[in-house]
């Protein structure tokens, strides 16, 4: 598993609706240039948006028919949108990321993990000197609420164990999960689906 992972993230494996987030990853990690281990994880975010903002010019990446009526709900780092029955857009800014790249890995891990409610990368959406990407997910419904018992015995027969509150840390793949509260992980039919997933890399496995 963790060489799937580093193969998933380095571009050199698939995962569903990899190609666009994959593409997306390399241009950036192209544009930081050549540097030291350290260096390379110590982002600077405000040049890497200007390359992702390159990018998005380059490759006609932008999107501008958002139907703001069709507004469901915001956090502190996404607005949701319903697009049809089937699913919703995300407008995420990276604010919990330390990079655009973190960011785009996490898309990639909760592809890998749950692809069920996988993301697939639309494009890019810019308001006020804010730039969103859009993604697009499968609209889960709940049908119950979510017990977290089930959620925490589900990750530790998976490998990741409760560190505080609803954070998790699988310590084999070096793999951080955060913030799974019953309004990121839905019950539909006895069935969970992390709809929200806040994955990291620990940073002494980077």
């Amino acid at each position: 598993m963790k060489d799937e992972i580093q193969y998933i993230l380095s571009g050199k494996s698939q995962v569903k609706h990899c190609h666009l987030i994959q593409t997306t990853c390399s241009y950036l990690k192209r544009s930081q240039g050549a540097g030291s281990v350290a260096e390379e994880y110590k982002q600077n975010k405000q040049k890497e948006r200007e390359s992702l903002i390159q990018f998005a010019n380059q490759e006609n990446l932008w999107l501008t028919d958002i139907n703001v009526e069709n507004y469901v709900s915001q956090g502190a780092e996404q607005k949701v949108y319903l697009k049809d029955g089937a699913s919703v857009l995300k407008l995420n800014d990276a604010i919990y990321y330390a990079s655009w790249i973190d960011y785009l890995h996490n898309l990639l891990l909760n592809n890998l993990f749950f692809p069920d409610t996988a993301y697939q990368l639309l494009g890019f959406f810019k308001e006020l000197d804010v730039v969103y990407a859009v993604v697009e997910q499968p609209f889960i419904k709940a049908s119950e609420k979510t017990d977290l018992r089930l959620v925490k015995l589900f990750l530790e027969n998976n490998g990741f164990q409760n560190t505080k509150n609803h954070d998790y840390y699988n310590a084999d793949l070096g793999l951080i999960l955060e913030d799974l509260h019953d309004e990121n992980v839905l019950t539909q039919n006895g069935i969970l689906f992390f709809i929200d997933t806040v994955f990291y890399i620990a940073p002494d496995k980077k």
